[in-house]
């Protein structure tokens, strides 16, 4: 008979630390930590970057709620989409392998930025505000319908890797 040996995790645990999600097995024998990175490539950073830039278009668009009734009050709004698809794609066609792509595409990923643009289109208002109240709603809703879509896909991620840990 062969004997093949067997490790026992006694503890399993998902954390996130330095913006890294770690798996940590605790055993009889010590403990191993895996980085997320090799298992969900860049997802999971792809999908932080976008909740904290919804999170930020959000933030914006509720200083534009707040400040309908400020004279002279010039609205903003937050761009993120271009620029970021622009970086991925830069990176997708550079050259090298497996690796070295996977790491331009985490580089891209953290240097994109929102961009905030003000409006100074005229208004019709007589103190000069140009908040448009019913196109503000709008896109706060559209955000938080973004920004709760994201939050499911990441939970479902995670979900995923909970119940594949379990049997553990």
């Amino acid at each position: 008979k062969r004997f093949y040996p067997t490790i026992f995790v006694y503890k399993l645990f998902i954390y996130i630390y330095k913006k890294k999600m770690i798996i940590y097995a605790a055993g009889a024998g010590g403990g191993m930590e895996i980085d997320m990175a090799g298992i969900y490539g860049n997802g999971i950073a792809l999908t932080e970057r976008v909740l904290d830039n919804l999170w930020t278009r959000q933030t914006v668009t509720l200083n534009n709620i707040a400040n309908n009734d400020t004279p002279g009050f010039k609205s903003q709004f937050v761009t993120f989409e271009e620029e970021l698809a622009s970086k991925l794609s830069k990176a997708d066609l550079s050259g090298g392998n497996k690796w070295e792509k996977r790491n331009m595409m985490a580089d891209a990923i953290d240097s994109s930025r929102p961009r905030l643009y003000t409006t100074y289109n005229e208004s019709t208002r007589l103190d000069d505000n140009n908040v448009d109240m019913d196109q503000e709603q709008v896109d706060l809703v559209r955000t938080a319908l973004e920004y709760q879509y994201m939050l499911n896909s990441i939970n479902n991620d995670i979900s995923r890797l909970q119940a594949a840990a379990k049997p553990f």
